[in-house]
């Protein structure tokens, strides 16, 4: 290895070290998490499971507490995240963190994966019927083509 990149990060050699995995709340962000946390677990990586916070210029300037509707979603996410850890401690053992990240989902799962270093990107399917036409952020994901997408329905 030359000295040049003996620094560089290289995803992926020897089996996923951080698997990323966005939650929403929604069901199947919950089962992707699950599904993360299984493939986390068998190959001793790091679950690093990330929360887009929506950012609502338009919401905060009508005065809507836009930042404290998500803070509650974020912290109500990493109870339950926690209480599940703890029913299974003993059972399975899991690293994992939560992690907050501001943005749009697409782009902020991007920075999140660059900033942790993701192997791998899991994320539920889309709930919503108008995103089978348009485009959901898994779609934009796996057209980024910087990570191995998995999509949970």
């Amino acid at each position: 290895m030359t000295e040049q990149h003996s620094h560089q990060f290289e995803r992926g050699t020897d089996g996923p070290k951080v698997i990323l995995v966005g939650v929403d709340g929604s069901d199947t962000s919950m089962r992707a998490t699950a599904y993360a946390a299984g493939l986390a677990r068998r190959q001793k990586a790091l679950l690093a499971i990330v929360y887009v916070q929506p950012v609502m210029a338009a919401g905060a300037a009508l005065g809507a507490p836009v930042a404290a509707t998500t803070d509650a979603i974020a912290e109500n996410l990493v109870t339950e995240i926690r209480e599940a850890t703890e029913r299974l401690k003993g059972i399975f053992e899991l690293r994992w963190e939560f992690h907050t990240f501001r943005g749009d989902p697409y782009n902020g799962l991007v920075k999140a994966a660059d900033e942790l270093k993701a192997d791998a990107v899991v994320v539920g399917a889309s709930e919503q019927a108008g995103h089978r036409f348009v485009g959901s952020v898994a779609v934009k994901l796996v057209r980024a083509g910087r990570w191995p997408v998995t999509v949970v329905p």
